[in-house]
Order: C-alpha cells, then sequence, then structure tokens
C-alpha cells in the first residue's frame, strides 16, 4: 500500500471532485430535448429566469434533477461496492451481493400487481414497497445469519445468495400472475433507471443518504485494518463484529433507497472500485471517497447517452427516436461489461 501524504491525498480528491463538479455543469445542457438547449443556455437562463421560462424549466426543471439523482446513485453505488468488497474480501462483491436489489425489486413488483396507488410523503407505493422488500431481506439475512453466534462473511454471502434466490423465483410467479400491462411495468421498473423528476422530490433521499454517506467514509481507518486479517485488526483495537454490523446496516439502507428510487442499475458498484483501486491503491481513506465520487460521475454520464443514444439512432437510420431514452441500466451494462473485462485482463498481467 502506497504511502498517503496530504499532496497525493489532495490531488485525487480534487480530480474526482472536477469531474463531479464538471458533470453538475454540464447536466442542465444535456438531454433528450431537441430545443437546442447548451449548457450555456442553460445557466443564462438560470442568470435571468424571467426571461427565458422556456429554456429554464427545461434545464432546470427537468434536466438538473435528474443529473442529481444519477449522482446521488452514483455515489452511493460506488462507496457500497467499495465497503462490500472491502468487507468481503471479494473483489466480485457489489452493493446487491446481500439480495438487496432482488428483495426491492420483489416489494415493488407486489405494489405494481396489487396495483397500490398510496404515496406517503411524496414516495409513490411502488418506491415505498421496494424499500421495505429491500430493507426486509437485510433483516431476515441478520436474523438467520448471526444468531447468538459471531457474524462471519461466509454466513452472510450464503444467507444472501439464497435470499437473492428466493426473492427471484417469487418474482417470476408475481410476474406469472399479472396483466400484460403490469408485466410491461415490472419489465420497465426492472430495467433500472434515472427518471426526470422535481427538483424536491430528487432530494428526498439525500438525508438518509448523507448519513449513510459519512459514516462509511468515517470506517476507512478502520477497514484498513480489517484488510489485514479479523485476527490483526482485532488485536489493534479493532471491534470487527461492529464494524461489519455498522458497514452492512448503513450500506443496505443506502442501496435499498438507490433502489427504491430508480431499480436495480448494475456494475457501478462492480467497476468503479476496480478503476480506483487499480490507479490508486487500496488505502480505503482514498479508495472510499474516489469510488464514490467517480461512481457519481460515472452514472450521470451513462445517463446523459440513455437520454441521447436513440436520438443518434434516430439521425442515422432517418427515424424520430429523440423522445425516447433507454433504460440507464441498461447503458451501465454496455459500458460496464467492456471496461470491467479489460480491468480483469489487467489485473491478470
Amino acid at each position: 500500500m502506497k504511502p498517503l501524504t496530504p499532496t497525493r491525498y489532495a490531488a485525487s480528491l480534487g480530480a474526482c471532485l472536477f469531474l463531479v463538479l464538471l458533470v453538475v455543469i454540464l447536466g442542465p445542457g444535456i438531454g433528450q430535448s431537441e430545443s437546442g438547449i447548451g449548457f450555456l443556455e442553460a445557466w443564462r437562463a438560470w442568470l435571468d429566469p424571467d426571461q427565458r421560462p422556456t429554456d429554464y424549466n427545461i434545464a432546470f426543471s427537468l434536466r438538473f434533477p435528474r443529473t442529481l439523482l444519477a449522482l446521488q446513485a452514483g455515489i452511493t453505488l460506488g462507496l457500497c461496492g467499495a465497503v462490500f468488497q472491502i468487507l468481503f474480501r471479494n473483489p466480485l462483491a457489489t452493493p446487491y451481493t446481500l439480495g438487496i436489489s432482488s428483495g426491492g425489486s420483489l416489494g415493488a413488483l407486489v405494489a405494481i400487481r396489487l396495483g397500490l396507488q398510496l404515496e406517503l410523503w411524496g414516495i409513490t407505493s411502488v418506491a415505498l414497497c421496494a424499500f421495505v422488500g429491500a430493507v426486509s431481506v437485510i433483516g431476515l439475512i441478520f436474523l438467520f445469519a448471526r444468531g447468538l453466534r459471531r457474524l462471519t462473511t461466509t454466513e452472510l454471502l450464503l444467507a444472501g445468495v439464497t435470499m437473492g434466490l428466493f426473492c427471484s423465483a417469487m418474482m417470476m410467479l408475481v410476474t406469472y400472475l399479472s396483466t400484460e400491462r403490469q408485466t410491461f411495468d415490472m419489465v420497465r421498473w426492472m430495467m433500472g433507471s434515472i427518471v426526470s423528476i422535481s427538483l424536491q422530490d430528487s432530494l428526498m433521499n439525500l438525508p438518509l443518504l448523507a448519513i449513510s454517506w459519512v459514516v462509511l467514509i468515517a470506517l476507512a481507518r478502520s477497514l484498513n485494518q480489517y484488510m489485514m486479517g479479523d485476527e490483526i485488526s482485532a488485536t489493534r483495537g479493532i471491534n470487527v463484529n461492529g464494524l461489519q454490523i455498522a458497514c452492512i446496516v448503513f450500506a443496505s439502507l443506502a442501496t435499498g433507497a438507490i433502489v427504491a428510487s430508480c431499480g436495480p442499475i448494475g456494475f457501478v458498484g462492480l467497476v468503479v472500485p476496480q478503476i480506483v483501486v487499480l490507479v490508486l491503491g487500496r488505502d480505503c481513506r482514498l479508495l472510499l471517497p474516489c469510488s464514490a465520487l467517480l461512481g457519481g460521475a460515472f452514472l450521470a454520464i451513462c445517463d446523459w447517452f440513455a437520454q441521447l443514444a436513440l436520438g443518434w439512432m434516430g439521425n442515422i437510420s432517418g427515424r424520430t427516436l429523440s423522445s425516447a431514452t433507454l433504460p440507464t441500466g441498461v447503458v451501465t451494462a454496455i459500458v460496464g461489461v467492456p471496461i470491467f473485462l479489460v480491468l480483469l485482463r489487467r489485473r491478470a498481467k
């Protein structure tokens, strides 16, 4: 592990912050609309909204909240992916390893099947049921895996895989019992996507997410000791059991909130930490914040491609497709798989 000097820490974190800031600046100017509003026109409208009401509404009522939601989701998935890879000492671990996405998806599909139309503090019934499903899976895993004994990562992984398979089977059952319209809505939701929502709605999850971000990043020093093994870290004053529980609880709550808002978006929590490890090393004091920032930028850029891809295809084919968007989860898979294979090849060398 390379020594983490103040200069190296500031340079690495500064580069990631600059990338996120660039995404925030460009976000209001990128979308599927054919109005021709770029980021310069968007920020001019922000300075004078009364004279440019249409530009302002498109840029800051539609595009900007979507970019903010993508940043929140990417930050959460990148950070939680890095935490789980360290916690399970497995580079293939993701934020969904413990079955969070399967539980959230099952809850959402049940809400769609029952046609629930309730809202609680502006949260839709689908999102609320998805969050309850994700949290319920984690609760059941703790109940059956921990018991009265010490928590082990092997038991957690086995319990997570089992719950994930069970939820997947129940999802197929719910889909089988649904109508054609409900099945379409279910498949669409399970693809994972960043949706255009209001600025207030895009910030609704921020308090829970911010608390989880702070707690997980604050555990970086303890996770550095944890990587040396349970016995060595315990001799250095680390409460291994408490560290595991804190990481799992806060990472799972944050991931469950994102699954409830955006559906299961894959590959962000798998690929981004691997990139950071290869570039910056395994020091958690750099790995965790940089994975979070790079994950936010990565998902926001993938969401831009999701909005623009069909428009580009329409221009090539001569058809009008600019009003449609691809699911963001599809784009992250298309982009993430080649990146992961390249990283895997480089690691093998």
